[in-house]
């Protein structure tokens, strides 16, 4: 049985509404929490978690992963996807109880991943049964495509971000996840962040910001 994820919290006790970050492969939650920084002024009323993957990256034994990469550290395709479905049920498990701590209905919730962050984000969101506020992928991509329209069950808005230069997660694996999700009838935005590689740029985050003022007003 997976361990419930840890995280640290950001923002004041009283909130009405909350972000949560999902970091890439061998990076932790303090990855990213760290944007909390310059979104928090912007979003006085609200609280930013970033939950720890469940496992120790092969790869980086200091980091974490949602779930391991075949051709990047040697697993197999069966251990992935056992993986993946671990990590599946433990972030389902781990959103559940901060809406419950902080009292709040799902569409006060935001997910916004990086990388592997961002898979499992658009995975994790259209299978719930009650739509978050919306989910933000930077630099990621659309796992099961063709899946997606099947299974989806709820259809929050996403926000696609991709460097045009990325040289981790190729840059047309943007359009591939826009085009799935627009198929299934998802509202879909995207930014392209000019000569970017595999990161987060400021007018990157600047789109971030201001889709999160929008699907989460005070």
């Amino acid at each position: 049985m997976t361990e419930p994820l840890q995280s640290a919290r950001r923002g004041p006790e009283q909130v009405t509404s909350v972000v949560v970050f999902l970091h890439g492969y061998g990076a932790d939650g303090a990855d990213l929490l760290g944007l909390s920084e310059p979104l928090a002024p912007h979003l006085p009323k609200t609280a930013f978690y970033a939950p720890d993957a469940p496992e120790p990256c092969r790869n980086n034994p200091m980091g974490h992963q949602w779930f391991p990469i075949p051709w990047l550290d040697g697993s197999s395709e069966v251990d992935a996807r056992i993986s993946m479905g671990q990590s599946v049920g433990a972030l389902n498990d781990f959103l559940d109880t901060v809406l419950a701590a902080e009292g709040l209905s799902p569409d006060r919730m935001v997910l916004v991943g990086f990388s592997q962050g961002t898979m499992m984000a658009l995975h994790v969101a259209p299978r719930r049964k009650a739509a978050v506020g919306g989910v933000v992928g930077f630099s990621g991509r659309l796992l099961s495509p063709d899946t997606l329209e099947a299974e989806a069950r709820v259809k929050p808005p996403v926000l696609l971000i991709h460097g045009d230069q990325d040289e981790v997660v190729p840059f047309d694996d943007m359009a591939v996840a826009g085009q799935a999700l627009q198929g299934a009838g998802f509202t879909v935005y995207g930014h392209v962040m000019q000569g970017t590689g595999h990161g987060i740029s400021p007018d990157g985050l600047s789109v971030a910001l201001a889709f999160l003022k929008d699907r989460l007003p005070d």
